[in-house]
């Protein structure tokens, strides 16, 4: 799987960044995502993420992560079978100021919080959501189940 990062913050050191490579690439193999899968992980700050969440969907605040998908199949689209091009699976953007915020809120390291929301982000990109209770709980559970076998779990 190929992940492409991208700090606006110029802010998240080579550790994290390469935590949250290794998690997602278990997850994708966790997941069964094909090896020729590409996504990006761009991480932000408070104000640029309230301007996409409010541009793309409508809220007008602060949030942790957001995620664009790419795979989606709309009304009037259609699947290309048999191409030889990589999945695209989309784009994960995390805010920095946010992940640090809850880190400490929630008293546990910035790694576990950047690794959680990045999961998070990336099942969305899979098609999972917590729109309603049911999907909720197995999302949730999902993310705890790779959480905990790759060795990130809640202090």
């Amino acid at each position: 799987m190929h992940i492409d990062f991208h700090d606006e913050t110029n802010s998240v050191d080579e550790s994290k960044v390469d935590l949250i490579q290794r998690l997602l690439t278990y997850a994708g193999k966790h997941e069964h995502v094909s090896p020729e899968a590409e996504l990006s992980v761009n991480f932000v700050d408070n104000r640029e993420i309230q301007i996409i969440n409010r541009n793309y969907r409508q809220k007008d605040s602060v949030t942790d992560v957001i995620s664009f998908a790419m795979e989606e199949e709309g009304d009037g689209e259609m699947e290309i079978k048999g191409a030889n091009l990589p999945v695209l699976l989309g784009d994960i953007v995390i805010s920095i100021d946010k992940a640090e915020e809850q880190a400490t809120e929630y008293g546990h390291s910035l790694e576990r919080e950047l690794g959680f929301l990045a999961l998070h982000g990336f099942l969305h990109l899979l098609g999972y959501d917590h729109m309603k209770v049911e999907d909720e709980k197995k999302m949730f559970a999902k993310q705890e189940e790779i959480l905990y076998a790759f060795g990130l779990e809640r202090n």
